[in-house]
């Protein structure tokens, strides 16, 4: 009877917090975004190595992903990503990530979440609006540092690294079981219409003005680690 009170109030928190985080409107998760992604590469030491941001094909960020359970846990986010084009880095993208663990788990806690799709095969994942990390495509915890060690096989093995920021502390985090697919309220809400990711994700569409501050932010530190200038956002028009 404890076990199952437990994971009711569990429960019941779970649904309260996903009600209030679906709320955010879609400008202030572009800002928030922004922000995590800011403060996470501002860190001297424990950040997404200069190599691996480098070479990422997209990024994907989840400000105040749901983490926590008891007996089941559960995760719960929205988010917001942009892709490499030969014109900069493309129109955001709106997707939502779930999915469960068993296990004994008591607590919970909300993190933020930043994913890099590494490959052409992640990217095609991605622009299928809907996959499952661990099954349709391999993800792997990310490596932290200014830079990433010699002999790690983050190249080589993972379609998708993941990282974690709670409480301050930021590491590599395993996500497999995890689905991530197109948020399209959130979509409709942003450009008005529906948009597939294959559209914006391509840079096939211009980036509303609204999106900026996240797009500016990534491509600042992209700039950083791969060292070479880029452009804030696809077809970003003149000032």
């Amino acid at each position: 009877m404890k076990v199952f009170i437990g994971f009711c109030v569990v429960v019941s928190l779970a649904i309260s917090s996903f009600a209030a985080e679906s709320k955010m409107k879609t400008a202030e998760r572009i800002q928030a975004a922004s922000t995590v992604l800011d403060e996470i590469e501002s860190a001297p030491d424990q950040r997404i190595p200069e190599e691996v941001l480098g070479s990422a094909e997209c990024v994907a960020v989840v400000p105040t992903m749901l983490n926590g359970g008891f007996i089941v846990g559960a995760r719960f986010g929205r988010g917001v990503a942009s892709c490499r084009t030969t014109k900069g880095w493309s129109a955001p993208a709106f997707f939502t990530i779930k999915g469960g663990s068993f296990g004994l788990q008591i607590g919970g806690q909300a993190i933020d979440l930043v994913m890099l799709i590494m490959n052409d095969q992640g990217m095609k994942n991605l622009l299928s609006s809907q996959f499952k990390l661990g099954a349709d495509a391999s993800v792997a915890a990310g490596p932290v540092g200014r830079h990433a060690a010699a002999d790690t096989d983050w190249k080589l093995k993972a379609q998708v690294l993941s990282y974690s920021r709670a409480r301050g502390a930021f590491a590599g985090l395993a996500l497999n079981g995890a689905v991530i697919e197109q948020d399209k309220g959130s979509t409709r809400e942003f450009y008005g219409r529906m948009v597939p990711f294959n559209t914006s994700l391509k840079g096939t569409i211009e980036a509303p003005q609204a999106a900026y501050p996240f797009l500016s932010t990534l491509s600042k530190w992209a700039q950083t680690a791969s060292g070479t200038p880029a452009p804030a956002a696809a077809n970003e028009e003149k000032k």
